[in-house]
């Protein structure tokens, strides 16, 4: 896949969201882009196993996990499981884990930070809502561009 969010910038300005820069590169891959799917959680990555244990079909599953850095919300092992099962990326406004294994993944993952804390499981959460942060609504079904530049959403797809 070959892509520069600058140049869908250029092109499309009218027709995309700029999330602001708020996400490092966790992954193995650093460009991505798919569908949107969603998950809202704290602290409780419950419904991300449940995820990504589904066919992902080139999707981005994207979690809110309130920009809470203190549990990670996505380790190698649900990573490997994405990559395994067709996703193309995960973003997380939160935390993830086991990085240096995650960066030899085939995923793409952005995240604000890593911290070695695990999540408690108490089945918590929602899927597939809209859900906002970085000033940009996430909306399932909608399109997300992500490269070393940073994320873009429009509601249309924009690659050929």
């Amino acid at each position: 896949m070959t892509f520069s969010t600058c140049d869908l910038c250029d092109e499309h300005e009218d027709k995309l969201r700029v999330v602001d820069p708020l996400f490092a590169d966790f992954g193995g891959r650093s460009v991505f882009s798919g569908r949107i799917a969603t998950i809202k959680c704290h602290e409780d990555n419950s419904l991300v196993r449940e995820c990504v244990a589904e066919a992902g079909y080139g999707r981005v599953l994207v979690i809110d996990g309130g920009g809470s850095t203190r549990r990670a919300l996505l380790g190698d092992m649900l990573a490997e499981k994405a990559a395994s099962n067709g996703w193309a990326g995960v973003i997380v406004y939160g935390a993830v884990r086991d990085i240096e294994i995650m960066e030899t993944i085939d995923l793409g993952v952005k995240a604000l930070c890593s911290i070695p804390l695990k999540t408690e499981k108490k089945g918590i959460g929602e899927r597939d809502i809209a859900v906002r942060f970085g000033g940009v609504d996430f909306v399932p079904g909608h399109f997300l561009y992500a490269d070393r530049n940073g994320i873009v959403v429009s509601s249309e797809d924009l690659l050929p």
